[in-house]
């Protein structure tokens, strides 16, 4: 898995000159010379260091990679190692960990720090690629890439409805890794609700903008007018109208949209105003994992919403195997035993709550800040996206991001109270 994860980031990288490594100061990407130095400096210490190992491997790395040391506005300005430098380090602190892992079977402790690093890399491949896009870099070339997009199905349409009840939200004890914002599952009583069977797709958010949704200040909060008027096109960041049809831009490329992909790069204020627009609303996040964790005669929660068994092309896209969405008809084996489909994979799905502790919350050692400083100002995204890798995802797992935020590979579904 380090192996991997190590091949997926240089995959996103190595292409790139060493201007695009630097790219635009920008308050949504990371100058990308910086990051990788950043994903090496935390395997050096949540790994290395953790584990007893006391000599450097760079000198000056905290000074330069302590993410809550270095403030997001001034890594353009570090004097940064430069490119073979850079992944000279990032080489250097691999083998480390490899020697290591050759030299013995690692412990309870030990296996979880590799888990831990290998699953921090992997949500930094995922930030690369939302920095490819959001520069308008190409798209990236995998050394390894999986053509295939799921299997298709019927175009499901309409809702579920969900009798509500008492449901334990968050993860089991048993679970091999969570972090710890999942920890633990806890009874929660739900009021009975309808979801929408899959995620709202471009022809569906089209139709909201034609009927000047953007211009109509009721459909929007506050905090929702206060972002549309700090910013600029009135739809999504990437679309485009070019002789009456919907362009839609894709890494470098300006692509016709497609219908019933479902709609992607849309912040949280986007999600909530399309909800009012359509006379629904965001599922809270609690409402979103009992439709994905729903399985009648199962013992215990299953870890995907089609049950227990690893995430394939025919259960989700995932893994950047289609280099973006696929149809909202697409991986109909995935569904969930609901009857929802793609609850797993594609864009990750805005729900309505905020990113709170749950009830009990401990701080996980050693990485104290992946949870913690963010709890209050960010809202709660469920699911995974195309590039979310499959060893990382499962039902009860918890994203987060800021509501402005477009960058993200995110879309939403809705749903409407019954009672």
């Amino acid at each position: 898995m380090l192996k991997d994860a190590r091949q997926r980031t240089l995959d996103l990288i190595l292409d790139l000159d060493d201007d695009q490594l630097m790219g635009p100061k920008l308050d949504i990407v990371n100058p990308l010379l910086w990051e990788i130095g950043h994903v090496a400096f935390f395997h050096e210490i949540f790994v290395l260091r953790e584990l007893g190992a006391t000599d450097r491997l760079l000198e000056g790395a905290e000074e330069l990679y302590d993410s809550f040391q270095v403030a997001h506005e001034l890594r353009w300005d570090l004097l940064l190692p430069d490119r073979e430098k850079t992944l000279s380090y990032a080489q250097t602190v691999m083998d480390r960990m490899m020697e290591r892992l050759e030299s013995h079977a690692p412990t309870p402790q030990e296996t979880y720090l590799y888990l831990l690093a290998v699953f921090h890399e992997d949500m930094h491949a995922e930030a690369f690629t939302w920095t490819r896009q959001t520069l308008e870099y190409p798209a990236p070339r995998y050394a390894k890439r999986d053509e295939s997009n799921g299997s298709g199905g019927t175009r499901s349409s309409g809702d579920v409805e969900i009798p509500g009840g008492v449901y334990e939200l968050g993860a089991e004890p048993h679970q091999p890794f969570v972090f710890d914002n999942e920890k633990w599952c806890h009874d929660v009583v739900l009021a009975p609700f309808s979801i929408a069977r899959t995620a709202v797709t471009n022809q569906q958010f089209a139709e909201f903008v034609e009927d000047g949704g953007y211009d109509r200040p009721d459909l929007w909060s506050y905090s929702g007018r206060t972002w549309l008027e700090q910013n600029g096109p009135k739809h999504p960041v990437y679309w485009q109208k070019e002789n009456g049809n919907w362009m839609q831009r894709h890494f470098d490329a300006m692509l016709p949209m497609r219908d019933y992909d479902p709609v992607i790069h849309v912040n949280w204020y986007e999600a909530e105003a399309y909800c009012k627009w359509a006379g629904r609303r965001l599922p809270t996040e609690v409402e979103w994992e009992m439709v994905a964790s729903m399985a009648s005669g199962a013992k215990g929660k299953p870890m995907y919403a089609w049950g227990d068994e690893a995430p394939a092309a025919e259960h989700a896209n995932l893994d950047g195997a289609a280099m973006g969405c696929v149809d909202v008809s697409a991986c109909a084996e995935g569904d969930s035993a609901s009857g929802c489909r793609q609850m797993i994979g594609n864009v990750w799905e805005w729900t309505s709550s905020a990113f709170y502790p749950f009830p009990g919350y401990i701080v996980d050692r050693p990485y104290r800040e992946y949870s913690a400083p963010w709890f209050g100002y960010n809202k709660v995204l469920r699911g995974g996206c195309w590039a979310t890798r499959s060893r990382l995802i499962r039902d009860t797992y918890r994203n987060f991001a800021l509501p402005h935020r477009r960058d993200v590979f995110a879309g939403f579904r809705t749903c409407v109270s019954l009672a």
